[in-house]
C-alpha cells in the first residue's frame, strides 16, 4: 500500500509533465518553429542586397523617365485632375464621382491622387511633359517597392541570399519591369497584394501578440490595393483563410476552447482590415459615397470586365469576350522568363518538399496567391484582353515561389557537385536571355515572349506585341532628330495616329507647330497627314504574319529584336488622300487615276488595291475588280474589306457558291455587316429562306441601322405568310433614316 501511494504522485507528475510538454508543442510562442538556415547565407548578402536594390531603383528611373507612356493614360490622367479637384474643395467639386470615359470613378484613386497632388504642388499641368515624367518616377518607385517586397518575403524563409536571387529574378522579368516603366493601374495593385503578403506572414508569425509594424505595414498593403482596385477586396478573404489555417496548423482543433486565443486571432485581424478599408476608400471618392455598397458594386463589375475590344490572339483578331479559357494560362507560360516557369512547375512537383524545408503557411499563402485568381477568372469566364496586365498582381508570388523552388534545389544536390553546377547553367542561361531583351529594349521590355513560345519573332502577327503604343514617344524623338520636327514651313506639320493621345502628348514642346490627329489604320487615308506613326495593334494578324508591314511607304521602323512595333509612314503626294475624297464624293474617275498613281509609287499599299477594287465595282468592271481584289488579298492575307469586295465581284458575275465562300471568310475576320447580308441574300436566291433570315439578323446585330436587312427579312417573312414578322421588320426599316 505505501509502495501504491507512494506511485500515484510519480505518475500523476509523470502525466502531467507530458501533458505539459504536449502543450508547449502547440502554446502560442510569439514564433512559429525555427528552420535551419540555408547553408552558405551570411551577412555581406544583406550589404549586397541593398546595394544591389540601390542600383535597381536608379536604373528604373532612369528606364521609366525614357519609357513612353500607355495609351490608357488618357483616363487616368483626367481622373487624376478630378481627384485632385474633390480633395481640394473638400467634394465641392462632385466630377470625381461619375466619370463616363473610361468609367474611371469604379478604380480606387491611390496612385493618381498621390500623383496629381504632386503635380499640382509643383505647378505641373497635363499641358507639361514634366507631368507625365513625374507619374513615371512614380511608377518605377512602386515597381520598384513590389520587386522589394518579393525579395523579402523570400528573406523571410530562405535567409538574404535567396532574398537577393528573388530580388534579380524580379528585375529580370521583362513585363513586370515593363510595366512598372509606365503602367500606373496594375503595379500599384500588384505593390498592394506584394506588401500585404509579406506583413501578412509577419503579423500571423507572431500571433497572438503582432508587432505593431506589421499590422501597420499589411493595412496600409490592403489600403493601397483597394484604393487601386475594387479587386483589394480579396485580401480581406485572404487574411481571414489564413488566420484559421495558422490556427489549424498550431492548434488543430484545440483553438475553439481557447478564447483568449482566437478572439485574438479575430479582434486583431478584424482592427487591421477596418484600417486597410478606411485607407482604401479614403482616396476613393465613389466609394466614399456609399462605402459598403459601392466598392462591392465595383468588384462585381471588374470580375465581368465589360469593355469588348478586338485582340490578336494566337493569330486570328476576336473580341475580347470570345477568347477561350486558356487564353489566360496561356498568355503566362508564355511570357514569363523561364527561370520563373521552370521553378513554378518545378514548385508543383516539390510542393510537399517546399511545405517541410521552409515554413509552410508562407509556402501556402504563395502558392495559393499565385493560382487562385487565376483558378477563379477561368471558372467565372472573365473576359480579358491586353495579354494579363490584370492579373499581374499574381506574379509576386510566383516568383517566391519558382525561387524556393530553385534553393530547395540547390540545397538538396548541394554535395553532387556536378548536379549543383548544372543547375547554376540552367538558371543562368534562363535569366541571360531576358537580361539580352530587356538591354536590347529598354523602352517597351513589357513586349517580351520567353524562348521556349519562340520569342516575339513568334510571337509577331499572332498576339500583341505594343499593345499600348509605348513606343509613340520615340517614334515623335525620331521625327525631331531627322529634323522634321520643327518644321520648316509655315504650315504646321499633320501628324496621324492610330493612337492620337500617345501622340498629342509627345507633341506638347511643339505646339502650333505640328498637330496630331487620330486616324484608323484601316481607314488611315481619309484624313489629311504628312506623317503617319502606327503602332501594330490594329492591324490584322494574317497581314503582320505576310512581313508587308511596315510598307514602302515607312521612313522609319522602331523594333524589339528585330520585330516592328511602329512604322513611321510619309504622305507627300497624297495620292491616297485625294482619292479617299473623291470616293466619298463618289467622283470614281478621279478616285481611279488618283489609286494608280498611288500604286505606280507604293505598290504594296493594301488600302490602295482594296479602294481600287471598290472602284471597279462602283464602275460595274467586275472581272477588273476581281483581279485588284485578289491583288490586295495577296499584299494583305485575309483582308476582310478585299474580301468583300472580291465577293461582290464573284456574285455580279454569277459565281454564286464562291461569292458566298469568299464572304464567309470576312466575316471569320470581321462581324462584317454588309458581308452577312449578301451571305442572306444569295441564302434567299436559292430558297432557303430561314437561313437567309438568320443571316439576316446577324447583320442587323452587326449593323442595327442596316436597313436593306430588315427589308430584305420583311420580305422573305411576307412571302412565307408571316405578316406579323414581316411588319415588325417593316416598322424596323423605317424608323431608320
Amino acid at each position: 500500500m505505501a509502495k501504491q501511494k507512494k506511485g500515484r504522485p510519480a505518475r500523476k507528475k509523470r502525466a502531467t509533465q507530458a501533458k505539459k510538454a504536449s502543450a508547449a508543442r502547440v502554446a502560442p510562442s510569439g514564433q512559429w518553429p525555427a528552420r535551419e538556415p540555408l547553408p552558405g547565407d551570411g551577412p555581406w548578402y544583406r550589404r549586397l542586397f541593398r546595394i544591389t536594390a540601390g542600383l535597381m531603383l536608379v536604373l528604373m528611373v532612369l528606364m521609366a523617365l525614357g519609357s513612353g507612356i500607355n495609351a490608357d493614360d488618357e483616363y487616368q490622367v483626367d481622373y487624376s485632375e478630378k481627384l485632385v479637384n474633390y480633395y481640394l474643395t473638400m467634394g465641392t467639386d462632385t466630377s470625381a464621382l461619375y466619370v463616363e470615359k473610361g468609367n474611371m470613378h469604379l478604380y480606387g484613386g491611390f496612385f493618381d491622387l498621390v500623383t496629381g497632388l504632386t503635380n499640382r504642388a509643383l505647378g505641373w499641368t497635363p499641358d507639361d511633359l514634366a507631368y507625365y515624367d513625374l507619374r513615371h518616377f512614380f511608377n518605377a518607385i512602386f515597381g520598384w517597392l513590389t520587386m522589394l517586397f518579393i525579395a523579402l518575403f523570400v528573406r523571410k524563409l530562405a535567409g538574404w541570399r535567396g532574398a537577393l536571387f528573388a530580388l534579380v529574378v524580379a528585375f529580370l522579368s521583362p513585363r513586370l519591369l515593363g510595366h512598372s516603366l509606365m503602367n500606373p493601374k496594375d503595379i500599384p495593385f500588384a505593390l498592394g497584394f506584394a506588401m500585404s503578403t509579406y506583413y501578412m506572414v509577419g503579423f500571423l508569425e507572431r500571433m497572438p501578440r503582432p508587432r505593431w509594424q506589421d499590422m501597420l505595414g499589411l493595412a496600409l498593403g490592403i489600403g493601397l490595393a483597394l484604393g487601386t482596385r475594387a479587386g483589394g477586396l480579396l485580401l480581406f478573404g485572404y487574411l481571414g483563410l489564413f488566420a484559421l489555417l495558422d490556427l489549424w496548423l498550431r492548434y488543430r482543433w484545440s483553438w475553439v476552447r481557447q478564447g483568449a486565443l482566437w478572439k485574438a486571432y479575430a479582434g486583431r485581424g478584424l482592427l487591421v482590415a477596418l484600417v486597410g478599408y478606411l485607407i482604401g476608400i479614403a482616396v476613393w471618392p465613389w466609394a466614399l459615397q456609399a462605402p459598403l455598397a459601392n466598392p462591392l458594386e465595383a468588384l462585381s463589375e471588374f470580375s465581368k470586365l465589360g469593355v469588348r475590344i478586338r485582340v490578336l490572339y494566337q493569330g486570328m483578331n476576336i473580341m475580347s469576350d470570345e477568347t477561350p479559357w486558356y487564353y489566360l494560362p496561356d498568355w503566362i507560360w508564355r511570357t514569363i522568363p523561364l527561370t520563373v516557369l521552370l521553378g513554378v512547375l518545378g514548385g508543383l512537383a516539390l510542393l510537399p518538399r517546399l511545405l517541410r524545408r521552409f515554413q509552410p503557411l508562407p509556402v501556402l499563402l504563395a502558392v495559393f496567391s499565385a493560382l487562385f485568381p487565376i483558378v477563379y477568372v477561368i471558372v467565372r469566364d472573365s473576359t480579358l484582353h491586353d495579354g494579363w496586365r490584370h492579373l499581374l498582381f499574381v506574379y509576386p508570388p510566383m516568383v517566391v515561389w519558382a525561387v524556393l523552388c530553385w534553393l530547395w534545389l540547390e540545397n538538396r544536390y548541394r554535395s553532387f557537385v556536378r548536379t549543383r553546377q548544372a543547375l547554376y547553367v540552367v538558371v543562368g542561361l534562363t535569366l541571360i536571355e531576358p537580361a539580352l531583351f530587356i538591354a536590347r529594349n529598354p523602352h517597351w521590355p513589357y513586349v517580351y515572349f520567353n524562348m521556349a513560345s519562340g520569342g516575339i519573332s513568334h510571337a509577331f502577327g499572332r498576339f500583341e506585341t505594343d499593345y499600348w503604343g509605348v513606343s509613340v514617344k520615340q517614334a515623335v524623338e525620331w521625327l525631331e532628330e531627322a529634323g522634321v520636327l520643327p518644321p520648316r514651313g509655315d504650315q504646321p506639320l499633320q501628324i496621324g495616329s492610330s493612337f492620337s493621345y500617345n501622340l498629342g502628348v509627345y507633341l506638347i514642346p511643339w505646339r502650333g507647330q505640328a498637330k496630331g490627329s487620330y486616324v484608323r489604320f484601316n481607314d488611315r487615308y481619309s484624313k489629311y497627314w504628312d506623317y503617319g506613326i502606327f503602332p501594330s495593334r490594329y492591324i490584322r494578324g494574317p497581314f503582320l504574319r505576310s512581313l508587308n508591314w511596315p510598307n514602302s511607304k515607312a521612313v522609319h521602323t522602331l523594333e524589339a529584336n528585330g520585330v516592328p512595333l511602329t512604322a513611321i509612314e510619309r504622305d507627300t503626294a497624297h495620292h491616297a488622300f485625294r482619292a479617299s475624297q473623291a470616293i466619298k464624293e463618289r467622283d470614281y474617275d478621279t478616285a481611279f487615276r488618283e489609286l494608280k498613281a498611288e500604286l505606280k509609287l507604293y505598290p504594296d499599299n493594301e488600302w490602295a488595291w482594296v479602294q481600287l477594287a471598290s472602284v471597279y465595282i462602283a464602275r460595274q468592271q467586275f472581272a477588273e475588280a476581281e483581279k485588284t481584289a485578289r491583288q490586295a488579298l495577296k499584299v494583305a492575307p485575309e483582308n476582310s474589306q478585299a474580301l468583300y469586295f472580291l465577293g461582290m465581284a464573284l456574285l455580279n458575275q454569277q459565281r454564286i457558291e464562291e461569292a458566298y465562300a469568299t464572304f464567309e471568310r470576312a466575316v471569320a475576320q470581321e462581324n462584317f455587316a454588309a458581308a452577312w447580308y449578301y451571305m442572306g441574300y444569295i441564302r434567299a436566291q436559292q430558297g432557303r429562306s430561314s437561313e437567309a433570315v438568320e443571316l439576316l439578323n446577324k447583320a442587323i446585330q452587326a449593323n442595327p441601322r442596316f436597313r436593306q436587312a430588315y427589308e430584305l427579312a420583311a420580305a422573305i417573312y411576307e412571302q412565307l405568310g408571316y405578316t406579323d414578322q414581316a411588319q415588325r421588320y417593316r416598322q424596323a426599316a423605317a424608323q431608320i433614316q
